[in-house]
């Protein structure tokens, strides 16, 4: 970052010293005030909840502008990742800093894809969950017992141990994706395969049966690839933020990206597209696409409680660029599996075509979001919806883990201490009479 040529001024109106506090400057986007020694020089803090207007970091991996609809990772749009390279390259791209040459590309795809197997006694560690499990629950689970069957790559302060925890991590976890799914519907498992893309491979290891061979549908496999380039990272949001935190406490690689598989959980986060595929079944339900304009005059009532899940972004106040290359995808799936007349989704479609052309949702700016399409990308392809916040786990774990190592190689890191504004009661004394 670069040390602007002004700096901020903080005046007080009860008369106390103003404060001058530095300005610096990234290589785009806004400026930011430097408030470090902000309590020292006045005894006070900043109240930002949800730091919403606060810079809790400085990172050269993902940029955002939400005005623009625009997503850079390390510089380069999103729609020319997602039509020129793979799901690796732009693996390889955010842990590095720089797109593979053709000797670079090869050695990068090998090494993740020989690393794809995990420790047999993964298998037994699974068997401690119930078959009903939510699937969020298992992966949370064996993501942190990852440290315990990998511990010679858990010492952060060495750079080979976390590019090793890096390949683990983005290898494995496809593997355990699957694995959580097929312990949950009693199939046995399916070990990957080395000839197999990384997409193809989960395709695989997720509907293959030892019973006959699996045929990777190439239409299928590009449209999880895409999927998992368009959630490989997204800046500061809510689970890399706690990647960041866990990790400031020295806490081991794994740890810090099950803290992750955690956040993203919710449904606020990562969950926002099985939310929306919900609410798709519930309008369903209730009668289908002659039901769809009574549920969106229900959404523009406030005092109805009835959200439209899928469309929107805290970020993006355009359209979402992720959205516009996930819908051709969409498009390309329903057409190579013959779901275009599904019931569900053309009560996706006609939900699609109201929100993009009434006035209510258009001056919102309340688009379809990436979440509306993956999810229903997703559910064609056959992944239950229990699962499509793992699927986003797997392609996010990338993002957490360069975003993890950036912070560990930067010299002002410091453990997290957000402060608060306390508006409990003040110091007072326990009254005489009382005894335990």
């Amino acid at each position: 970052m670069k040390l602007a040529d002004n700096k901020a001024t903080l005046s007080f109106s009860n008369g106390s010293p103003s404060v001058e506090m530095p300005i610096y400057q990234g290589s785009i986007g806004p400026d930011v005030i430097d408030i470090r020694k902000l309590y020292a020089q006045t005894g006070m803090f900043t109240y930002d909840p949800g730091f919403l207007s606060t810079a809790s970091c400085q990172s050269a991996i993902t940029y955002i502008d939400g005005d623009k609809g625009e997503l850079l990772y390390r510089g380069y749009p999103i729609e020319q990742l997602a039509t020129q390279a793979d799901y690796l390259d732009t693996c390889f791209l955010l842990l590095n800093g720089e797109l593979p040459n053709e000797q670079e590309r090869g050695d990068f795809h090998k090494l993740v894809i020989n690393h794809t197997m995990v420790n047999e006694q993964m298998q037994f560690f699974l068997r401690g969950f119930r078959r009903d499990a939510h699937p969020m629950a298992v992966l949370t689970g064996l993501v942190g017992a990852l440290s315990a069957f990998y511990h010679d790559s858990t010492d952060i302060n060495n750079p080979e141990h976390r590019r090793i925890a890096a390949i683990r991590l983005i290898a494995k976890m496809p593997t355990l994706v699957a694995m959580a799914y097929k312990y949950g519907i009693g199939q046995p498992y399916m070990y990957p395969r080395n000839d197999l893309s990384y997409a193809g491979n989960f395709l695989r290891m997720m509907f293959g049966t030892p019973c006959e061979d699996y045929k990777v549908n190439p239409v299928l496999e590009r449209a999880l690839d895409r999927i998992f380039i368009l959630h490989a990272d997204h800046e500061q949001n809510a689970s890399t933020s706690t990647v960041r935190l866990c990790g400031s406490s020295g806490t081991n690689p794994f740890a810090a990206i099950a803290a992750g598989v955690a956040c993203l959980w919710g449904p606020s986060h990562g969950g926002a597209n099985e939310a929306c595929l919900n609410m798709l079944e519930e309008i369903q339900a209730s009668g289908g696409v002659a039901k769809v304009g009574e549920f969106m005059n229900q959404v523009k009532d406030k005092n109805s409680g009835v959200k439209l899940m899928g469309f929107g972004h805290r970020v993006y106040k355009n359209y979402d660029p992720r959205a516009k290359l996930m819908q051709e995808t969409c498009n390309e799936v329903l057409q190579e599996l013959g779901l275009e007349n599904d019931p569900l989704f053309k009560l996706a479609k006609e939900l699609e075509k109201i929100a993009l052309e009434d006035d209510y949702f258009v001056q919102r700016k309340l688009y379809p979001n990436v979440d509306f399409y993956s999810g229903i990308v997703q559910r064609a392809i056959g992944i239950p919806v229990s699962l499509f916040t793992g699927i986003f786990a797997l392609a996010r774990t990338v993002g957490w883990i360069a975003q993890l190592n950036e912070m560990l190689a930067d010299p002002e890191y410091k453990i997290g201490r957000p402060r608060q504004l306390f508006t409990g009661s003040p110091r007072r004394d326990v009254p005489a009479g009382f005894k335990r």
